[in-house]
Parts: structure tokens; sequence; C-alpha cells
């Protein structure tokens, strides 16, 4: 058992064929620019740090804890940053998740594992089942470990919770062109496999059969809400919680991808699956509990981003509305805007710098009006740059650095994953209340 580390590593670093991420390099708090919390931190600053076993069950109205190794543990203030777990093939009618060469991503054990399955796979093929955020990171890198690799998934195009057609055909164009193969609108039916149990082969809807040596599984997460049904609020999948963090028992906290939060600039509950948020609402909550008296409600602009290959994009705000679509996409630097009744409510940008992100960032928080726009389209990036020149300078912006991750020597500039994120948040915390714990 190591101590908490930041999980989008597993699917970046982790997984490059030279000077690979390991451990102490990407345990939380790496990704602020911060100490490594290592077991020995944890010791160092009188956190108690429990591994090797799970909660089995929570009672909320006694505020107890019930591990699996039998111990009851009372609380005063209890934060939920459960995360979430990767949805399984047999939850769609298919068996394979235990062959040796059938692998997801969503913990150190199945990095571990993945990393095995590319060792041996060199040369060979790859099937990846999903078109999202792990399908395509993970893509990327099975390339770069010059791997074939083909994609399979059931939507039109890939990252469709995201991208406009026009942006994801720009990405499956640069990943053909490093020999990616997409296999669209259908989805897998089943294995073949050898006399070892190994796949050899996956089956598709359509009736295509693909060779594999290897298969990738991303098709989605759920969050990890078990514990708390029938004891807290549930909404939109997630624990449901207010501005501060707080559910609906004062006593119970939850941050992360398992916390269904308002986002005051839109006016409704979300849950979010991004690190970004993660990190966001984890430090809310502590801020809420060490000093409620001075913490506003949670104003969140929801953020995403990633970088493959080359590639940098980012997106700000929520993508509804019209589509207006700016910048050379025949290049390296493009975009697009949401307006939604007259007002500029998401953006996104591949190819921009620090300074252009954060002009993004800062147009879309404030929600301009937009009046034309044919004028939005001519103007692309300089109407979020004219709008932030007239402003003040802000500090506080979410922007991530365009560095290249995946076909350069790693930074391992990493960052704070729901579930594990918390463990730096609260670090101010557990060293106050820690030692107030009582253990039966």
């Amino acid at each position: 058992m190591v101590a908490p580390y930041e999980r989008p590593a597993l699917s970046k670093g982790f997984l490059l064929p030279e000077a690979p991420a390991r451990l102490p390099s990407f345990h939380t708090c790496v990704g602020l620019n911060e100490e490594r919390l290592t077991t020995k931190w944890y010791n160092e600053h009188g956190i108690e740090l429990v591994l090797g076993t799970r909660v089995k069950s929570v009672d909320v109205k006694r505020k107890t804890l019930l591990t699996a190794t039998g111990e009851t543990i009372s609380y005063k203030i209890l934060v939920v940053a459960t995360g979430a777990r990767a949805l399984k093939l047999e939850e769609f009618g298919v068996n394979a998740s235990d062959a040796e060469n059938v692998c997801y991503l969503r913990d150190l054990a199945d990095a571990n594992k993945l990393v095995g399955g590319i060792q041996s796979c060199v040369g060979g093929n790859a099937v990846v089942i999903g078109g999202g955020y792990i399908g395509m990171e993970c893509a990327a890198s099975l390339v770069i470990n010059k791997i074939n690799v083909t994609m399979v998934f059931p939507e039109d195009h890939c990252m469709p919770r995201l991208f406009t057609t026009k942006i994801a055909d720009y990405y499956e164009d640069y990943y053909k062109g490093k020999g990616v193969k997409f296999v669209k609108g259908t989805i897998l039916m089943s294995f073949e496999f050898d006399s070892s149990g190994k796949v050899t082969a996956v089956n598709l809807k359509d009736g295509s059969r693909v060779p594999a040596d290897l298969v990738v599984v991303g098709i989605g997460i759920r969050p990890n809400t078990s514990l708390f049904e029938g004891q807290l609020s549930i909404e939109k999948g997630g624990i449901k919680v207010n501005g501060k963090m707080q559910t609906s028992n004062s006593s119970v906290y939850a941050v992360g991808d398992v916390a269904a939060f308002p986002v005051k600039m839109f006016g409704e509950i979300r849950r979010l699956e991004h690190v970004d948020s993660a990190r966001r609402t984890a430090r809310h909550a502590v801020s809420a509990i060490m000093k409620p008296e001075k913490t506003e409600d949670f104003d969140y602009l929801p953020f995403f981003y990633s970088r493959v290959f080359g590639l940098s994009w980012q997106f700000y705000g929520d993508n509804t509305g019209e589509i207006i679509h700016f910048g050379d996409y025949s290049g390296k630097c493009f975009g697009a805007y949401w307006v939604k009744d007259g007002i500029l409510v998401g953006s996104f940008l591949e190819g921009g710098n620090k300074e252009e992100y954060e002009a993004l960032s800062r147009a879309t928080r404030l929600k301009p009006s937009v009046d034309n726009l044919t004028e939005l389209e001519n103007k692309g990036l300089s109407f979020s740059v004219e709008i932030c020149q007239k402003l003040p300078p802000s500090p506080s912006v979410s922007v991530e650095s365009s560095t290249d991750i995946l076909v350069q020597k790693p930074l391992h500039v990493w960052h704070a994953a729901a579930g594990v994120v918390f463990a730096a948040s609260v670090a101010g915390f557990a060293y106050w209340y820690g030692t107030r714990r009582r253990r039966w």
C-alpha cells in the first residue's frame, strides 16, 4: 500500500517508454509544486494515515465509521473524498475483465498491469474501448510505445461530451496521422480467447473483428456513493452539497468526483469529473471547515484540459448554445465559443499560451453579451483578449501550461485527482484535529 498519489500521472507519464513517472514523483501535492506527501510526511506532521483497509459502513447520525478490519472510528467532521470507480465491461454484459491482457486505468494497480501489457505488446495490436479522456490519452501513450492502435466507441466522434464535430475531426485526423484507426458508431459484443485465456480479438456489433494483443477499456466512471445512499441527499449521481461543500448532514462534506455542487454562474447543480474541480472543491471544503465565517459560497468556472502528443487544449464554462468556431483548423491554433441567449457561456482553445488561456478564462467567467455572431467568429481569440485588456489583473484563474508531457522528456507537472487531493488540502485541519479522533 502507498500514500495518496495524483491519479492523472497514470494515463500520461507513467506509461512513457523512457523515463516514466514512478512514485514518489507524483505523490499528492507535487502538482501544486509543493512537498511530496509521502508516508514520512504524514508521520512528521502528526497525521495518522491508515492504509490497507476500507471503510465498510458509515452511520452519519451516530458519526461513526466501521472499517473492514472491524475498527469503529468516531468523528466530529467527515469529508467524503471517495472519488469514483471505473465502469467494468461486465456491467454491459461482456465478460473478460479478468483476462491478463484486458486493462482498465483508475489506480496504481491498474497502471502497473497496463505497463506490463504494453511491454509485452510492442509492435503488436491494441484495441482501446472508449473515446473519452482515458481512451484518447491511453491511445496516445500506446502509439508512443510503438503499438498499433484501434479505437472503438459508439458515438459519432471522440470526446462527445465536450468536443463539437469540427473540433473532434481535428484530433481524430491528428491521431490518424500517428497511425491510429477509428471504428465509430458500434460497440463491443464479445472477445475471442486463446487456450491460455488471453484475448486475441474483439468482435463488434457491426460484425467486424479486430485482432488484439492488448485491450484498454475506458468507458466511464461511477461515483462511489454507496456508503451514503439513504443517509445523504444524492443528485446528478453524486452526493449533493451546498456552496460550502456541506452535505445534507452538516457534519459531512464531500469533494471531488463524488460531489454534486452548485455552479453559481449557471445556477444549477453539477457533478464534474476533472482534476481541477477535485482540487478546488477540496480546498474550499477545508476553508469552510476551518474558517466558516470567512468562507463564501464556492464560485467555480468549469475547466477541462488535456495534453497529448504535441497538442494542448483548454476548455472553460459550458458547451451549450450556438457554436462559433474560430482560428485555423488546418494549423495549430484554433478554438470555439458557445453562446446561449446572447451570452458567451463557454470557450475552447487549442495551442494557446498562458496569457491567451487566461484571457479565455476571464472572459468566459464574465459572461459577456454577444450581439453579432459573425463578428465574434471574425475576432476569435481577440474577442477575449480585448475584454481582458479593459480589466484589472486577476491572480486566480485556472490556467495550465502547454507543456507537452507525452513526447518530450516529462516535467511531471501532475495534478491532484478526486479521492486523493483532499490529503493535501486537509493537512492543516488534520494536524489540528487528528489527535481528537476516537477509536473503539
